[in-house]
C-alpha cells in the first residue's frame, strides 16, 4: 500500500480514531469499546460507539488541559510529542482510575468513564489536581 493510499484510509476513519489510541496500542489500559484496524503495516485504534467516543474525547479534553502545566504546555491545541502524550493518556487514566475507582489498572476505559460519571455526574465535577498527582504516582514513561 502507498503512503497515499494509507493517508485516504486514516482520514475515513479519523473521525472514530479513539483519543487513547496510544495508551490501548502500549497496552497500558484496554477499552472494551477499542477496535484495532491494520492498514498496510500499521495499527490504529478506532472506537465502536458514538457516545463512548464522545465522552473520551471530553475526557480527553479535562485531561489534556489539566495536564498543561505537568508537560510544559501553555495552549491545550499544540501538538505533543508522543513522551508526553503518554504522560496524559496512559497517567491521566491510571490516575483517574487510582483516584474514582480505587485501581489504578485500567482494564476498561468505557466502564472506568461509566463508574466515573454515576459517581460524579459529570466529567468537569472531577478532581483533576488529584488525578494528576495520582498519575505521577502510578505512571512511569520509559527509563533511559
Amino acid at each position: 500500500m502507498d503512503e497515499t493510499h494509507f493517508r485516504q484510509r486514516l482520514q475515513a476513519l479519523q473521525r472514530n480514531l479513539c483519543p487513547f489510541y496510544k495508551a490501548i496500542l502500549s497496552a497500558c489500559v484496554a477499552c472494551t469499546r477499542a477496535d484495532r484496524v491494520q492498514i498496510a503495516e500499521r495499527e490504529i485504534v478506532v472506537c465502536g460507539a458514538a457516545a463512548s467516543h464522545a465522552r473520551c474525547q471530553e475526557l480527553h479534553g479535562h485531561l489534556r488541559h489539566n495536564f498543561s502545566f505537568a508537560v510544559g504546555t501553555l495552549h491545550d491545541e499544540v501538538p505533543l510529542p508522543h513522551a508526553q502524550e503518554m504522560r496524559i493518556q496512559c497517567g491521566g487514566l491510571r490516575g483517574l482510575g487510582a483516584v474514582l475507582a480505587a485501581d489504578p489498572e485500567v482494564k476498561d476505559v468505557d466502564a472506568l468513564l461509566d463508574h466515573i460519571l454515576r459517581g460524579t455526574g459529570s466529567l468537569g465535577e472531577i478532581d483533576f489536581s488529584a488525578v494528576v498527582h495520582a498519575a505521577h504516582v502510578h505512571y512511569r514513561g520509559r527509563q533511559h
